[in-house]
């Protein structure tokens, strides 16, 4: 099998690539547009870290930041033109694939503000300024799966705008998550409109669970004889089978009667997306969290570097209903020698807001520096 088809032969396993990196060079350069002929890459996403390593680690934008701060533009309308120039050059680049597959793919993300994970009247607002401002049909708001981030997934959905749920770590959540994506399809159906415009994904981080885990793993394997056995041979399974418990909820809730009547109106099956793919603990497959998790109705949205493995020795197969099958029995042995993935999830949440706000804030001290 050679390079390109490696990555290309998923998409015909149902599973979508996409790329977890955006900067201006690639988006000018051509790089990208040879990454979607050759590799079918299906989207893009981003976030405030990857938009802080473009910006403030590479010349490609000195330019335009010189220019705005001349007219001394404040850091936030720096970094916002700066993010929204991206994005838009992003979704036009992937808007042929997105209207080949009639909306099913071509997807590019852009996220809230991270300060605002916790304030659901102000994700709606700023998701609402962002979906104008971009203004193109293949665009992704990305909305923190928070407690909070709930209702206004509902109200965005329910008005018509393209959600990327992210930071996702718990089942129970992503039960919550699905139920807000079909609550606003049904409330837009109730409204008089159509259900079959609107397009939503659930981003399900992967790697971030076993780093926290794996630690605690170790620690039982250390301080418990009794289950040292269980606890070394659980070490690097808890992220997939947490994955593998959230898709057997996905095919539970496309089998449910409130879907089929969603479904028969056109609704668009709200996709599990697997991210932070990248492989954290270095004893492990660097395509570890892409190979368990092939599947139908799924999209894996990978850094350049993990992208760049798989291409090179990558095995595509669908093993998701495997990882499916093995999910119960490993989350419950996890649970009888004292792991609390309830507590786990919830620490995760609130680092992964945390993580997004750092870097958003250090970018806006390094343009303020700049205007000096």
């Amino acid at each position: 099998m050679n390079a390109v088809s490696t990555l290309k032969r998923i998409r015909s396993l149902g599973q979508s690539i996409w790329l977890d990196f955006i900067e201006r060079r690639i988006l000018e350069d051509g790089t990208l547009s040879q990454l979607i002929t050759d590799d079918g890459l299906g989207g893009l996403t981003s976030n405030p870290a990857i938009f802080e390593k473009a910006i403030a680690h590479t010349d490609d934008y000195q330019d335009a930041i010189r220019e705005m701060a001349r007219r001394r533009a404040a850091p936030e309308e720096i970094y916002e033109r700066l993010t929204i120039y991206d994005i838009k050059k992003g979704a036009d680049l992937f808007r042929p694939v997105f209207d080949a597959t009639g909306g099913g793919d071509g997807y590019v993300s852009l996220e809230v503000s991270p300060h605002i994970a916790r304030d659901t009247e102000r994700t709606v607002a700023e998701a609402k300024r962002l979906w104008k401002l971009v203004d193109r049909p293949n665009l992704m708001i990305k909305v923190p799966g928070t407690r909070e981030g709930l209702p206004a997934i509902r109200e965005l959905i329910r008005q018509g705008i393209n959600v990327n749920v992210t930071l996702l770590f718990a089942v129970s959540r992503y039960g919550e998550v699905v139920d807000a994506y079909m609550d606003g399809l049904a409330q837009r159906r109730a409204d008089g409109n159509p259900v079959y415009d609107v397009a939503s994904v659930a981003s399900f981080f992967l790697s971030r669970i076993d780093a926290m885990v794996d630690p605690m793993l170790d620690d039982i394997a250390t301080n418990s004889p009794a289950n040292a056995g269980a606890a070394l041979e659980l070490r690097g399974q808890t992220a997939t089978a947490s994955a593998g418990a959230a898709y057997r909820l996905f095919l539970d809730r496309q089998a449910s009667p409130e879907w089929a009547i969603l479904a028969d109106q056109g609704a668009r099956k709200q996709r599990l997306l697997w991210a932070s793919t990248s492989t954290k603990d270095p004893t492990y497959s660097d395509v570890k969290y892409i190979e368990a998790l092939i599947g139908p109705d799924t999209v894996n949205t990978v850094p350049v570097e993990t992208l760049a493995a798989y291409r090179d020795h990558g095995l595509p197969e669908a093993r998701l209903h495997t990882t499916v099958e093995a999910a119960a029995d490993i989350l419950s042995r996890l649970a009888a020698i004292g792991v609390d993935l309830a507590e786990v999830d919830q620490r995760l949440e609130d680092e992964g807001v945390r993580k997004f706000e750092q870097p958003y804030e250090q970018l806006l001290q390094t343009l303020g520096g700049m205007l000096n």
